[in-house]
This record gives C-alpha cells, structure tokens and sequence, in this order.
C-alpha cells in the first residue's frame, strides 16, 4: 500500500484529493471509499491506499485512515508559550518535522488550490531556508 496526506477534501461534493508521500500526481478519492469513516475524512489527514488508473487518471481502489487531521481540534495552533520580546532577539527552534507540519497546515488552509507535489516542493525548499537562518534542527 502506498502512503500519502489528503491535500483537499470536499464532504458536500463527496471526494477529495490525495498527494503521495514519494510524489507524483494527486490521486482522486472518493467519499465512499472511506465508508464508515466518510465524515472524518479531512484534509491533512494521512492515509494509505492502493492506486488505479483510471480514464481520467490514478484514483484509490482502497483507502485507510492512519491519523487525525493535522489541524484537528486536538492540536495546537502555537508552539509559544509566551511571545518573544523584540529585545529578546531570538526565536523559538522547531523540530524539522513540527516546522514541515506547520507549513504544510499553513498552505492547504491558504492555498487550497496547491497540488501535493507543490506542497512537498514549497515545505523542502522552506526547510532549507529555515536550516540557514537556524530555524529548524533535526
């Protein structure tokens, strides 16, 4: 099975859009492959499943939720305890993960449009700067 996040996911429509972990082409989801689970289903959530190619392109044959949303109820928004003053001149170092998650989370709720191998380009090419300025640390 083939892993990968939801990017997009409409409930009234009844389908969505998965974007592989190794990259490639979104691959369409619908509703119902989910069945009990349909009105879980949001974007962000990680999922495995099987791919097949259909006339308008790859689709799932079987799909199995494996998280919560990244932006679930659960989960906070803000990794700061307290502000930094402007006096302080530092700023708080994420884990490169936490920082990939945080800006995955920021472009799927502001740029909707974005396909799942654009989000993978924009997070690497956002991890490297925020290696440079320190940022991040692995």
């Amino acid at each position: 099975m083939e892993k990968g996040t939801i990017v997009r996911f409409d409930d009234v429509r009844g389908y969505g859009f998965i974007a592989p972990f190794g990259g490639g082409d979104d691959v369409f989801v619908h509703a119902n492959d989910f069945g009990d689970q349909r009105h879980a289903v949001a974007a962000g959530m990680r999922v495995s499943y099987e791919v097949v190619q259909s006339e308008r392109g790859l689709k799932v044959a079987s799909v199995v939720l494996e998280s919560a949303p990244a932006n679930g109820p659960n989960r906070s928004t803000s990794t700061r305890s307290q502000p930094l003053s402007d006096e302080e001149g530092e700023c708080d170092v994420l884990a490169v993960g936490q920082f990939e998650s945080s800006v995955a989370e920021l472009l799927l709720a502001n740029v909707p449009t974005m396909t799942g191998a654009q989000i993978v380009e924009a997070r690497r090419a956002l991890v490297t700067m925020a290696r440079r300025y320190g940022w991040v640390e692995d």
